[in-house]
């Protein structure tokens, strides 16, 4: 399988043959860092077309179909929709703390986004720690939401804004649990430790029943904390117009809007690198062509593919059930998801001190 190592450091070697240290480094964090950019607005414009066009699918409609041929340009008219609009200025509001919020949540959502391993040797964040790094620049974007709900001063947001918080602090905490679920089974903390330790076998295979109980709660609570259906009560229209956001327009509201795609694709890259191997290809012991073939698909290719296929199954949960309520959203939370999660990590840490996995 090809390294993108390879290319990183010609790039670096290059650079560093007719200009000093200090310089290289500035010139390749800018590229790394408009790389990043137009991957998220790329991913975002894709991720809102392919949940148009399944939810579609599974009501028997043709989603956008006008703009472009089958639709495909439709998401860049809503995009520079968006860009055009007016910034429309609020009285009796926080000023400062109203404009700040939105970024909060774009670097919340970069900083983890930064963090996933897209394939072989193409990494831009891997330390010892890097998972508690992921978890923890997660965290960051509830803060833009309480923000852009206290700063708007207006109920609905302020309702909205509480609901999340209360929403996204509850259900970190299964996720956090099904990850350290994970990390007991892997033996590191590293992105990069973490696939290769799914060289012989991907974790949902190879970690025995802790290993996909781990995987469902995972992703229900992941899906709960990117406030998606059936838990997106933050923003339900029945009741709180569009939540924590409602005051916001132009490209200040199209920062939530992204942020809330790219966090489907986010939580689904997280789900592939720690339960299907991250960009790690599908390897069976002792089926040696077998895996020769599988090691020909590019590395890059099998991530996207495993986190598009994650994002399929909860792109479907959303459209399959409705709405919950609050009380029945914390209820599956605090009654049910944590202590099964608690169980499990016990669970995991028994297996894995007894050499009980496959």
């Amino acid at each position: 399988m090809f390294d993108f190592s390879i290319v990183t450091s010609w790039v670096h070697n290059l650079l560093m043959s007719f200009m000093p240290g200090w310089l290289t480094t500035t010139i390749e964090c800018v590229l790394i860092g408009v790389a990043l950019l137009l991957v998220y607005a790329l991913l975002a414009l894709f991720y809102i077309f392919y949940e148009r066009k399944l939810c579609a699918w599974m009501q028997c409609r043709l989603g956008p179909m006008r703009v472009g041929p089958w639709g495909l340009l439709q998401v860049f008219a809503d995009m520079f929709k968006i860009l055009i609009k007016e910034l429309i200025r609020l009285e009796n509001i926080d000023r400062f703390l109203f404009a700040l919020a939105p970024y909060l949540v774009i670097i919340a959502s970069m900083l983890t986004f930064a963090c996933l391993p897209w394939g072989n040797g193409l990494q831009i964040i891997d330390f010892n720690i890097g998972v508690f790094f992921m978890v923890a620049a997660s965290s960051i974007g509830v803060l833009g939401i309480l923000l852009a709900g206290w700063s708007s001063n207006n109920k609905y947001t302020l309702i909205g804004a509480m609901r999340s918080g209360a929403q996204m602090v509850s259900y970190e905490l299964s996720v956090g649990l099904s990850i350290l679920t994970i990390v007991v089974l892997a033996g590191t903390m590293s992105i990069s430790g973490l696939v290769e330790a799914q060289r012989d076998g991907w974790f949902l295979f190879k970690g025995h029943i802790p290993a996909f109980i781990a995987f469902v709660i995972y992703l229900i609570a992941a899906n709960a904390e990117t406030n998606r259906g059936p838990f997106d009560m933050p923003e339900a229209e029945h009741e709180l117009t569009a939540g924590y956001h409602t005051e916001y327009s132009g490209i200040h509201f199209g920062f939530y809007y992204l942020a809330e795609y790219l966090n489907l694709f986010i939580v689904s890259g997280i789900a592939s690198l720690l339960f299907l191997g991250g960009w790690m290809p599908l390897h069976v012991p002792g089926w040696e062509g077998f895996n020769a073939v599988m090691d020909y698909i590019p590395s890059v290719v099998w991530f996207l593919a495993k986190a598009f296929f994650i994002s399929f199954v909860l792109i479907w949960f959303r459209w399959s059930f409705p709405r919950v309520r609050i009380d029945q959203m914390l209820k599956l939370e605090w009654k049910y998801l944590m202590p099964i999660g608690l169980f499990n990590l016990i669970l995991m840490t028994l297996v894995v001190m007894y050499d009980l996995h496959f």
